[in-house]
């Protein structure tokens, strides 16, 4: 994965920023849309054409109310409608402009929140191990909603103002000269720049911002997602202390920021409010010469109000395209990262039969520099179960990652019924093998729904009759919800066994030929863990099986027992002859078995306090 981008580093180049999310503007395959985009353009048109009518308008009803011209009121009151009419047709332009786009926007928002959800889920696990899921989901919040924002000022503030800009000109030179056009330029110039140059420095104030309302996000979703390992070490204060020194270096941030807008403000108000007295001023002058009309000074004063407004707004406009650009930039950094798992071009799907797996001189490491792995072979024929055991930290979780293919190894192969599986398509991959983990994270929905999730399409009698095979439908049944109750946040309202059953349930809906069973009763009590093996066993038959296991007892029946050491196999064979062989197995067994003795004394002792008592 690519490093972060630093803080200080510079705004990407607009216009590239900019030609990267034209196409959801103009959306190939979609002619509605792109009709839309058309008759909101022609409706910013006729609104500005209908805005630049008003102030001749206005000056046609204060010229007929000069001295003498009495009579001729009511045309002055003529003027009058044409001016209110004209200010109701912009208002109406804009709000229909407005209704007519706002599907282009959305969808512009989906289609780019789509393309970056499911990129997201292409990167590999090293991806998502090292970036914070807060973090994450905030960068892509900021980059989706400002791709509505930055269409909309660039379609309906920009291009207006530069086109009105333009009319004003040619109507300042027709009725005033060129003068009045050089003073409008020259102010509209050193606006834009001054609009420019303030906000340049305000960006890194911005940037300091974001990041600082990032890092305080990340803390406090780490910190919920940690629940209960908080409570467990009572480090609610320490946690919350974290959590405000995140915020506290947030305000300073946005402080400074805030601040920093004033002095924009003041300064783009100096220079509209100068231009517009100095071009009145002119105007009355030449009224005073008899060049002008006092319509004229009206007509002066509205077309500059009228392109102050937009450039009053074009100073928000370029702030927030601006700042769009850094939101953006995080979100195309993510869309940017390549994905370290990818298909082979044209790669078929596995066909899978019996399911056998073969390891052949697999070297991996998660870090080039620390190989996890170290020549590791071994066959597991189609149907039969393999167990892999060892002390902690030895590689034994590693096998099943990579079987997985969230990782690709350093050297060696790794197939499925004699297909290498980077030779074909991670889906049909993956879709072959089912996995039990120590830990089963639920999603946040019912009990239905996460057994459902084993296989897409799946009816509610599968569902039920999974749950049955995983002794667990009685269990649903007797809750008030049935199989409509919600487990909660990574299903924390179910216990260990409970959440176990239902990612057992999930796997049996999933029925694949290899199953993966990663310490899947390490964490439960032995009474559990009994129920669960049961269920386990009658799983495996007729599957191909990898049980990744800490306690022994759990495997001794696999068909064959590796055991790992620091990477490398250093037993093999089933375990009577592993017990006889008097090494590493037979010292794990030993000291295993004697851990269970004393498990099973304070029971008893405890039957015999009670008796006493």
């Amino acid at each position: 994965m690519p490093p972060d981008t630093p803080t200080d580093a510079p705004i990407p180049p607009a216009w590239a920023t900019l030609r990267r999310f034209l196409p959801y503007l103009w959306p190939a395959g979609a002619p509605a849309l792109r009709r839309r985009v058309a008759i909101a353009l022609l409706l910013v048109v006729l609104a500005k054409a209908i805005t630049l009518v008003m102030p001749f308008a206005y000056k046609g009803a204060i010229d007929r109310m000069a001295p003498g011209l009495e009579p001729a009121a009511g045309l002055a009151i003529a003027f009058i409608l044409a001016y209110a009419g004209a200010r109701f047709g912009g208002v109406l332009f804009d709000n229909l402009r407005n209704a007519i786009f706002e599907k282009v926007g959305q969808e512009a928002g989906r289609r780019l929140s789509d393309d970056v959800f499911i990129h997201l889920h292409r990167l590999s696990l090293r991806f998502h191990l090292d970036r914070r899921t807060g973090a994450v989901t905030k960068i892509v919040e900021r980059g989706t909603k400002s791709i509505d924002t930055m269409l909309y000022f660039l379609l309906f503030n920009i291009a207006p103002t530069v086109l009105e800009l333009g009319a004003v000109c040619i109507i300042f030179f027709v009725k005033f000269g060129w003068g009045i056009v050089v003073a409008t330029l020259a102010m509209v110039a050193l606006y834009i720049w001054y609009t420019r140059f303030v906000t340049e420095w305000r960006n890194q104030l911005r940037r300091d911002m974001v990041d600082m309302d990032t890092n305080a996000v990340a803390h406090g979703v780490d910190s919920l997602l940690n629940f209960e390992t908080v409570k467990y070490f009572g480090a609610e204060a320490r946690e919350a202390e974290r959590y405000s020194t995140a915020m506290r270096n947030y305000a300073r941030a946005a402080v400074k920021s805030e601040n920093s807008l004033a002095w924009l403000n003041i300064g783009q108000s100096l220079i509209t409010n100068l231009m517009m007295a100095g071009a009145m001023a002119y105007t009355v002058w030449g009224w005073s010469k008899g060049t002008f009309t006092t319509g004229d000074v009206v007509l002066v004063n509205t077309l500059l109000a009228q392109l102050f407004r937009p450039l009053d707004l074009l100073g928000m406009v370029y702030r927030t395209i601006r700042q769009g650009l850094i939101d953006m930039e995080g979100m195309y950094k993510l869309i940017d990262t390549e994905a370290e798992i990818a298909d082979a071009p044209d790669a078929p799907d596995l066909r899978a039969g019996g399911g056998e797996v073969r390891f052949d001189h697999v070297r991996f490491g998660y870090d080039p520099q620390r190989e996890i792995l170290h020549d590791v072979s071994f066959t597991v024929p189609a149907g039969k179960t393999l167990a892999i055991v060892g002390p902690s930290g030895a590689g034994k979780s590693t096998i099943a990652r990579i079987l997985f293919r969230f990782y690709d190894i350093q050297s060696g192969r790794v197939t499925i019924d004699g297909q290498d599986i980077r030779g074909v398509t991670q889906e049909s991959l993956r879709g072959a093998i089912g996995i039990v983990p120590q830990d089963m994270v639920l999603f946040n929905d019912t009990v239905g729904y996460n057994i459902g999730y084993g296989r897409e399409g799946a009816s509610q009698p599968e569902i039920e009759a999974a749950a049955k095979a995983a002794a667990i439908h009685d269990f649903i049944i007797s809750l008030p919800l049935g199989y409509d109750t919600r487990v909660g946040e990574r299903g924390l309202k179910l216990s260990g066994g409970e959440k176990q059953r239902v990612a057992i349930a999930r796997t049996l809906l999933k029925d694949p030929p290899v199953l993966a069973l990663d310490e899947a009763t390490s964490a439960l009590d032995s009474r559990t863990e009994t129920e669960i093996q049961d269920v386990l066993r009658s799983i495996s038959r007729k599957r191909t099986t990898i049980v990744v296991a800490h306690r022994l007892s759990t495997v001794v029946d696999a068909d064959e027992i590796i055991v790992l050491d620091q990477g490398r196999i250093v037993e093999r064979g089933r375990h009577a002859d592993l017990v006889r062989a008097d090494g590493l197995y037979a010292i794990m067994w030993t000291r295993q078995a004697s851990e269970r003795d004393d498990m099973e004394v304070e029971p008893a002792i405890d039957d015999e306090v009670a008796a006493i008592r």
